[in-house]
């Protein structure tokens, strides 16, 4: 299940509008995965927040939201602002979405200081690289990826973080990118035969 509010239903709106099918599937598959883990360790969130910054949080990579300067996150957490004031929350609730979306590329965000930023970081981190694998059954993973299949995820996403690090050298994507985020792409579980 998804968030049932209007804002929820306009960040949909928005994903669909800007993202491929690869990105999209993989924003929904965050949200899911980042709810799963929440329920399954007992920690609570915000559902409207964390759905909003899960489909939101790699705007970033799009051309129309790409910022030379910017890293992709940092870029996203401004679209992510711009477009929770304009669906009616406050400028601190909107911050907080920046702030997620900023945060799920750094490591070990504490579930008790920002638990939203936490289970996207996880999430994000298991579909993109691998990680935390125990954490999600292979029974819930082929339900998952049945809904919301990969597609060509694993190239589209490193030839972002590839473009990102050419343009951005001190960027997390170049970090990602020099310590050879492409081989944990490469063998991510989720595109093994096993888990489809």
């Amino acid at each position: 299940m998804t968030p049932e509010t209007p804002t929820a239903a306009a960040a949909l709106s928005v994903a669909t509008r800007y993202y491929s099918p690869a990105l999209l599937n993989h924003c929904a598959r965050s949200y899911l995965w980042a709810t799963a883990y929440g329920t399954a360790h007992g920690i609570g969130f915000d559902d409207e927040l964390l759905y909003v910054a899960a489909l939101l949080h790699d705007i970033g990579l799009t051309e129309p939201f790409d910022s030379h300067r910017l890293p992709f996150e940092e870029a996203g957490g401004h679209v992510a602002w711009a477009f929770a004031v304009a669906s009616g929350w406050p400028p601190h609730r909107a911050a907080r979405a920046a702030e997620i979306i900023v945060q799920h590329m750094h490591r070990d965000v504490s579930p008790t200081a920002d638990p939203e930023s936490h289970l996207l970081q996880i999430a994000t981190s298991w579909e993109v690289a691998g990680r935390h694998a125990e954490a999600f059954p292979p029974e819930a993973r082929s339900d998952l990826l049945a809904r919301y299949p990969r597609l060509d995820f694993g190239a589209e996403f490193l030839a972002c973080f590839q473009d990102q690090a050419v343009r951005k050298p001190d960027s997390p994507a170049a970090t990602s990118i020099r310590t050879d985020v492409a081989t944990r792409i490469a063998t991510n579980p989720l595109d093994s035969r096993a888990s489809t």
